[in-house]
């Protein structure tokens, strides 16, 4: 389940910066840039949940 949330969030991250792009070339910077925000706030969230941790607890990594 995890790997197609992830999926569909490239998925949708892509498109949302390839309308930037379009809505951008068309003149509306504000909404090309408020699209550009989402895709990298998406992208962002699966490099979060995509970056390895240690199998250890935090409550005995500090003793």
């Amino acid at each position: 389940m995890s790997d197609t949330i992830m999926s569909v969030l490239m998925l949708t991250g892509a498109v949302l910066t390839g309308g930037a792009i379009y809505i951008f070339r068309k003149g509306d910077r504000r909404r090309a840039l408020l699209m550009l925000v989402a895709a990298l706030v998406m992208f962002a969230n699966v490099a979060v949940w995509l970056v390895p941790v240690k199998d250890t607890p935090a409550s005995t990594a500090t003793e």
